[in-house]
């Protein structure tokens, strides 16, 4: 009596190992899909009992696996990592499977090694992360084993990224110069917060808040942009230090994180004066901040619509029979004063 196959049978004869064979059957882990197809070919050729099951599973929806590595853990990056695991979930083009990670150290050395290590979990990839070599090497790393990685909120300058989802900086850096220039008490001096000059959005928007001050509002006078590193702390000793040196200070714009320190330094040192201020992200306390009067403006990101728009690249990309080079998609931010809250 002859013996039916056994899957290590399958296995050697489709040129694969055993536990290949077990993910195609079981799809316990993603399998590329020429080599699912080959180890059905290979099913056919010797007459594997499971043939049928095998088949099916290569017309079923594929199973992808897609990391999103985002920034610390704050009340913001806690919204866009439940949008962005929703999303994936909820899209029907696949079987997705968020693996959201969350990294408290901003180094970009250390942001290369956190890339490196998740591309190995995921199928595709998002990143927010500074402008960096070690960033932009560890992205071409990755996508050079055939997995796409898509920048995020910021963008990244390598080539080798498959795309880009953020808010369109211009129109955000433009947007905060109109609000302060039209609702300022008077002429007097801007301070500018920025969180680093290696995120380019928080660059384009710096760079065009002042050309459109410089083009529409000359009378005000731009002080040089602080660096606070997104940090809460550093943000309030900043602020701090620009309404306690400057009592001609009637507006401050953060362009970056950070925004918690802002508005913590206002409350304590505004002392009645009137100085506009704009901000990023609707949160709890940019709400109550607008509500009482301490913020004026909030330009935040529609987390919703990016996640569904980002997941829906990433798997047009892991589907691809080439790594994609996507063209850019730019939102305009949401725009939030005390009464649309």
């Amino acid at each position: 009596m002859v013996s039916r196959p056994t899957i290590q049978d399958l296995a050697k004869q489709a040129g694969v190992s055993v536990a290949t064979v077990d993910r195609v059957l079981n799809r316990r882990l993603p399998v590329r899909e020429d080599t699912a197809r080959r180890v059905v070919q290979a099913a056919e050729a010797i007459g594997y009992h499971a043939t049928g099951l095998l088949k099916r599973r290569l017309i079923e929806t594929p199973q992808r696996r897609f990391g999103f590595l985002l920034q610390k853990r704050d009340a913001f990056y806690q919204e866009l990592a439940k949008a962005l695991a929703e999303a994936t979930k909820a899209t029907n083009t696949i079987e997705g499977k968020p693996v959201v990670e969350f990294m408290d150290e901003l180094v970009p050395s250390i942001i290369a090694a956190r890339i490196r290590d998740i591309a190995p979990k995921v199928d595709a990839m998002a990143v927010v992360a500074v402008d960096h070599p070690l960033v932009n090497e560890a992205v071409e790393a990755v996508t050079a084993l055939g997995k796409p990685v898509f920048s995020l909120l910021s963008s990244l300058t390598t080539p080798t990224k498959s795309g880009h989802i953020g808010l369109d900086g211009r129109k955000v850096g433009r947007t905060a110069a109109w609000t302060i220039s039209r609702t300022a008490s008077g002429p007097g001096k801007i301070g500018i917060v920025v969180g680093s000059y290696r995120y380019v959005n928080q660059e384009l928007a710096e760079i065009s808040f002042r050309s459109y001050m410089r083009e529409h509002a000359p009378e005000f006078t731009l002080l040089e942009p602080i660096i606070n590193l997104d940090d809460e702390r550093i943000a309030y000793e900043a602020v701090t230090d620009l309404v306690e040196s400057n009592p001609d200070l009637v507006g401050i714009y953060v362009c970056g994180g950070g925004q918690d320190g802002l508005i913590r330094a206002l409350r304590d040192e505004r002392a009645g004066r009137r100085i506009v201020a704009v901000c990023n992200e609707l949160t709890a306390m940019t709400r109550a901040a607008l509500i009482d009067g301490t913020v004026d403006l909030v330009l935040a990101h529609p987390v919703a619509q990016m996640a569904e728009r980002l997941v829906e690249l990433m798997a047009k990309a892991c589907i691809s029979a080439e790594l994609p080079h996507l063209p850019s998609v730019l939102f305009s931010a949401d725009i939030y004063i005390s009464e649309n809250i």
